[in-house]
């Protein structure tokens, strides 16, 4: 580091501190070389604060689009697992061909719901309600296709494992926060929570055509 520089250097603390973070998770970020760092003679970490400023920016900013960072890894996820060869799931052996495209519509809105469930601040009644009307769906479709109750929970958490898997599955570069990251999976489960309920609840209504 160059004493004639014009450039404002932060100690570890105060680095962390203007990020918000740990200052073992600056250190981590700094070893792993994510983070601009230099080394006193004495052996002292400084961080210029332009790259730390730059830093929270990006932070900032991933923090807005990670709902769609999230959903894209979601669906690359799950389409991954439905076409490996080795995947060996009982319920899809169940489905037509010419009802896949209505399973995937349910995915797909599924899929919606939760990315708009993890952009809003609070719990969205309305959302939560359209959550529980995709299980329903879920269940006349496994119902009609012959499914087991077991089948059509198998089906719903595999969805819920491969939207839980891409949470968990984030680059390192969205720098999520262990709180962050908690919100995150905590909002998934609570979507796919009313999914489930709503498929079991559906298996206790009569089949259709039944005169019960």
């Amino acid at each position: 580091m160059n004493a004639q520089d014009d450039q404002v250097y932060l100690s570890l603390s105060a680095a962390s501190k203007l990020l918000g973070v740990h200052s073992t998770t600056l250190r981590r970020w700094a070893d792993a070389g994510a983070v601009p760092v230099y080394v006193t003679p004495g052996g002292h970490r400084r961080f210029a604060r332009g790259d730390i400023e730059a830093l929270a920016s990006r932070r900032t900013l991933s923090s807005k689009t990670i709902g769609s960072t999230w959903a894209l890894k979601a669906i690359e996820q799950t389409r991954s697992e439905l076409a490996a060869p080795t995947a060996r799931h009982s319920w899809m052996a169940r489905i037509d061909e010419a009802d896949r495209a209505a399973w995937r519509g349910l995915g797909q809105r599924l899929m919606g719901v939760v990315l708009h469930y993890l952009n809003t601040p609070r719990d969205d009644d309305d959302l939560l309600g359209e959550a529980r009307r995709i299980g329903g769906e879920y269940a006349l479709y496994a119902r009609r296709a012959g499914m087991p109750l077991t089948a059509a929970l198998e089906a719903a958490l595999f969805f819920r494992d491969s939207l839980v898997e891409a949470a968990m599955g984030l680059p390192a570069e969205a720098y999520l926060r262990p709180e962050e990251s908690a919100r995150l999976l905590r909002r998934i489960s609570h979507v796919a929570n009313e999914v489930h309920l709503a498929v079991a609840a559906g298996y206790e209504l009569p089949a259709e055509g039944s005169s019960s």
